[in-house]
């Protein structure tokens, strides 16, 4: 399923804007240019399917998620919002009022039971710019859950351990064990550093189980985090045991969760 820019940024304009004589805004249009290439990856793994619950954690205002409702899920489809904040919960209460079908809204964190009662109910969780440990606590409810496919893009991955010492990102300290040997150049370090992340979350993912494909969703003049982690529940006994040998030598102190 392919979609144009003009029909996202009317349908975006008509659920989340609506004011008469309005237009969107620079990071409106941004967010569409995101919007378009996750929309048609969600269609990828729920039009094939007879039904099931698609999950928007971390949600924000469920940009992603209302859309998705409004453009690509299938009736047999039902959306449930996950979002901690209730200002973001109200504007996307009043986005979801204006889709015809029922949204399911919960205001909980993805870290809480509620959370993770949301996403063990679901076939397809999808997570933009899932913030810092946010996109952890997704991979780790995910990991322990029956979730067909995850659709992941983290970002804020946050500063050096020395100024932040429980550094809440999985895996992070392990990071910076490495870094510490580099000269102190503060870009050679975080990038090294981010780098090691990425790899931890994806060997996570594959020693829970699933088959793991990380790609550039975006360009990164659109978004500097414009990594998407496409998951798929399925990958064979032989490579769940090498990503769980390879996840224990980056990490020796923390067994994959």
């Amino acid at each position: 399923m392919k979609f144009s820019v003009d029909e996202v940024e009317r349908t975006l304009h008509r659920l989340f804007i609506r004011a008469a004589g309005t237009s969107l805004r620079s990071e409106d249009r941004q967010k569409v240019k995101e919007l378009v290439p996750l929309l048609e990856e969600v269609a990828r793994v729920t039009t094939k399917k007879s039904g099931g619950v698609l999950v928007d954690a971390c949600a924000g205002k469920s940009a992603l998620g209302i859309m998705a409702a409004a453009l690509v899920l299938p009736p047999t489809w039902r959306l449930l919002i996950l979002e901690r904040d209730p200002a973001r919960i109200a504007a996307a209460t009043a986005a979801a009022a204006l889709v015809d079908r029922p949204i399911q809204l919960v205001s909980a964190d993805v870290n809480d039971a509620d959370g993770a009662a949301a996403i063990n109910a679901a076939d397809v969780v999808v997570a933009l710019h899932a913030c810092g440990s946010a996109s952890d606590g997704i991979i780790d409810a995910v990991a322990g859950s029956a979730v067909r496919h995850l659709l992941l893009v983290p970002c804020c991955y946050g500063a050096h351990p020395a100024a932040h010492a429980q550094h809440p990102i999985a895996g992070q300290q392990a990071a910076y064990a490495f870094v510490d040997v580099l000269p102190r150049q503060g870009l050679v370090g975080r990038r090294f550093a981010q780098g090691l992340i990425d790899a931890e979350r994806t060997l996570r993912l594959e020693g829970a189980g699933y088959d793991v494909d990380v790609v550039e969703f975006v360009g990164a003049t659109v978004t500097p985090h414009n990594l998407l982690w496409r998951a798929r529940r399925g990958l064979d006994p032989v490579r769940v045991a090498e990503a769980r040998r390879k996840h224990a030598l980056l990490c020796p102190h923390q067994a994959p969760r």
